[in-house]
């Protein structure tokens, strides 16, 4: 037994408190091994510490301070704008034309008020608005439907805001509407005026552009089953205009507004003890009262076609009732096959 190897009980206490701890004790003489490569994303040093990273922060930092400062810096500019701007109309300094046409109003206001319906209600889809001259007079022709008179109001915010040119578009109104109170003041503030040649004519020659709808209450009085059939033109006054004038004729077909009161019906005697030319009978008006004035949310489509020139012809052309007929009818057919086109193309009434 001399060969016998003694064990210290203290070794055992060890390695059994190194069990119990969960950590193995250095065998010596074993190099202590190295740490393995890390998973992805877990952070190796701290952020500020890495090689730029302290710039990096610093830079995004200053992109938000300089926002923010951009974003208060737009809303004193436009509170200074709207205070300015009250100012001007409260002291009467500010510019109207002879035909009652403020700019500045249309501009900020009136534009304003319109354009929510015209790109979130309506949705209205613009195509050719170029084919409106950058300047210089123009005719605009368009088919007028819709029981209310909307849809020129919407051609006026597509003309304002998506002409390449910024070009504003002076509506041809009637008279009923001039002999309202306060749709009177508005629509000479909008640049509207009245559908007589002679301030059509001096429109032109001032180098605006003009719309007209010949259709007149006729087209907006129609009834639902007779949508998108254009009503006849009158007796072509308005070519003779743009003759006079040796200004384009530009045709304008609208799709989408038939279909927001859907006239079911005319009630002609309250018309006649209203003064109205009709009285529309809608399936929501009048049993709903004020919330039968509602328009149904129809998806819009404005096209503006090829212009059709009239400064090749004679002076005395304006008075040649051949050569107007045939361009009166040159034109209906052009906006009424185009509003055929896109109803084929078109997916829904609301989509």
């Amino acid at each position: 037994m001399a060969d016998a190897k003694v064990i210290p009980f203290d070794d055992d206490r060890s390695r059994q408190s190194a069990q119990r701890t969960g950590r193995r004790r250095p065998v010596p003489g074993r190099r202590k091994a190295e740490p393995g490569p890390q998973p992805l994303g877990t952070p190796t040093a701290p952020v500020s510490t890495l090689p730029g990273a302290q710039e990096a922060v610093e830079q995004a930092s200053g992109t938000r301070a300089a926002d923010r400062q951009e974003q208060r810096g737009g809303w004193d500019r436009r509170i200074a704008g709207g205070l300015s701007f009250l100012r001007r109309r409260i002291t009467g300094e500010y510019d109207v034309d002879e035909f009652g046409y403020d700019k500045e109003l249309t501009d900020q206001v009136l534009m304003s008020i319109l354009r929510p319906f015209y790109d979130k209600y309506f949705r209205v889809e613009v195509k050719g608005v170029e084919n409106i001259p950058a300047e210089g007079g123009a005719l605009v022709v368009a088919n007028h439907s819709g029981t209310l008179p909307l849809d020129g109001l919407m051609m006026q915010v597509a003309v304002h805001d998506h002409h390449p040119a910024g070009r504003h578009l002076r509506l041809l109104a009637a008279d009923l509407v001039f002999m309202l109170p306060v749709v009177n003041e508005l629509a000479r503030k909008a640049g509207h005026t009245l559908a007589c040649s002679e301030d059509a004519q001096a429109l032109l020659e001032r180098g605006e552009v003009v719309g007209v709808m010949p259709e007149g209450f006729k087209g907006i009085g129609k009834p639902f089953g007779e949508r998108y059939k254009l009503q006849r033109f009158g007796r072509g006054g308005f070519v003779s205009t743009a003759l006079k004038a040796g200004t384009p004729i530009v045709p304008c077909s609208i799709v989408g507004a038939e279909e927001i009161y859907p006239m079911i019906g005319n009630s002609k005697t309250l018309a006649r003890l209203l003064g109205f030319p009709y009285f529309p009978i809608t399936p929501t008006f009048p049993w709903l009262g004020p919330a039968g004035l509602v328009p149904l949310p129809t998806k819009w489509t404005i096209q503006f076609g090829e212009p059709i020139p009239t400064d090749g012809y004679p002076p005395e052309a304006a008075e040649d009732p051949m050569l107007m007929f045939n361009l009166t009818d040159q034109v209906r057919e052009q906006i009424q096959h185009t509003l055929y086109k896109l109803l084929v193309q078109r997916r829904s009434v609301f989509f």
